[in-house]
């Protein structure tokens, strides 16, 4: 298969790039700035994630390395389908030299899998390695058909990591280890879902019995079957991967109902503080991961401010209150500087995949190294893993809430600040 990418490299080869009409000699050749492109799910259900979007691009641009790079935005609109259109028109419009790309697979997977068809090197993260990995496989049933990509990356945690985070946070209460599971009908909720290679194995192997209700759409408006589901099963704790709308539908109705879970702990869903915020008091004590906060102990290799400076700032500049994404976000252009500074040329697809893949380096949120540490051998060459703790909502005594940290088993370098505490 010819792509852009291997296009442009034999033309180029050839002499035949000078003579075909519309094709420019590669940008970098001609001193003009490294194009990155980053896309985002800025409006939709997803557009929590994206809320630092424009503070991060902002403040890398205005740093020192930064004034070596063009970014050229786009929304995925919380829908994969314009997620590859916007990735497919930053690659043959716009001509990028480096794709970025976060916040859940419906976006990271349709830019990665466009990226890695026409060549175009992507750093992705913010969704767990498997949904992205796995779900872009010809057979995501069959590890042993599974192949690694040339030209995506990703970087965050998995599967592995959320089952030890939750289960170490339910472990600290006294309940029936009867977990009720809440999994749309999309790339998230299929992969943590799936009963060979989501939530279930792993909670049985420390004790806990998932019931899985089924897929839902997202958006629905009736969680009836679920509940019922729950109280049947006599969970006491409730967990999943809902997007926000979702969950407060749900989180309503199971309180409607009467029923009193333990511990409720979602990913996705309550992970930001106007979610939890939109719950009124109902939000104490629910809990989700902790992906990042401003007690991590990591600085910024643009900037150099700490992880609680930059999440101070970003407050001064907004108004808002700190949330996980500012981290990731940031991470994605210090990586991208550092891969393009060590690229021999920057124009060139090929060389910049092989100073990813050579990647080690700190970093806002923690060490970035692809070199297979903890990750399985099918995955190593693509995937990296960052820290991952759990945390609860807690109502502060001026109002709003705090994201405490509970667990930290798995990075002792993050500090906690309190225990797991059970639903009242």
């Amino acid at each position: 298969m010819i792509n852009r990418r291997k296009f442009l490299r034999s033309t180029a080869a050839t002499g035949l790039m000078l003579a075909a009409p519309g094709l420019a000699a590669p940008a970098i050749a001609q001193g003009r700035k490294i194009k990155l492109g980053y896309v985002s799910p800025q409006t939709g259900p997803l557009a929590g994630f994206a809320e630092s979007d424009n503070y991060n691009i902002e403040a890398f641009l205005a740093s020192s390395v930064g004034k070596n790079f063009e970014v050229i935005v786009k929304d995925s609109q919380s829908n994969p389908n314009r997620a590859a259109d916007v990735a497919k028109e930053l690659i043959l419009s716009d001509e990028v030299n480096l794709m970025l790309v976060a916040s859940t697979p419906e976006t990271t997977n349709p830019v990665s899998g466009v990226c890695e068809s026409e060549g175009i090197p992507v750093l992705s993260t913010v969704a767990p390695w498997q949904p992205w990995f796995i779900g872009q496989q010809a057979n995501p049933r069959d590890p042993s058909s599974w192949q690694p990509f040339e030209f995506a990356f990703h970087y965050f945690w998995g599967m592995e990591d959320v089952i030890a985070v939750y289960t170490a946070m339910w472990d600290q209460l006294q309940t029936d280890k009867s977990v009720g599971g809440l999994f749309p009908n999309d790339a998230d909720g299929n992969a943590w879902g799936d009963p060979e290679t989501g939530l279930k194995p792993g909670l049985a192997e420390r004790g806990y019995a998932l019931t899985n209700p089924g897929s839902f759409q997202n958006l629905s408006d009736d969680f009836s079957a679920q509940i019922n589901a729950f109280k049947a099963a006599n969970t006491d704790i409730i967990t999943g991967v809902l997007i926000p709308p979702d969950f407060t539908t749900f989180w309503n109705q199971l309180r409607q109902q009467g029923m009193q879970p333990k511990a409720v702990t979602v990913a996705k869903a309550l992970l930001f503080p106007q979610s939890v915020e939109a719950l009124g008091e109902a939000g104490n004590n629910l809990s989700s991961e902790v992906w990042w906060t401003p007690n991590h102990p990591f600085s910024s290799s643009v900037t150099g401010q700490s992880s609680a400076e930059l999440a101070a700032d970003f407050t001064a500049k907004t108004g808002r209150p700190w949330t996980q994404p500012i981290g990731f976000v940031h991470s994605l252009f210090e990586v991208a500087a550092d891969v393009m500074g060590r690229a021999e040329d920057p124009s060139d697809g090929e060389l910049v995949a092989d100073a990813i893949a050579a990647t080690d380096m700190e970093c806002v949120v923690g060490p970035i190294a692809w070199n297979g540490k903890g990750v399985p051998p099918f995955a190593a060459k693509n995937v990296c893993k960052t820290p991952l703790t759990g945390g609860q909502w807690r109502i502060k005594d001026d109002g709003g809430y705090d994201l405490v940290i509970v667990e930290n088993g798995a990075a002792p370098e993050i500090p906690t600040g309190g225990k797991m505490e059970a639903l009242n």
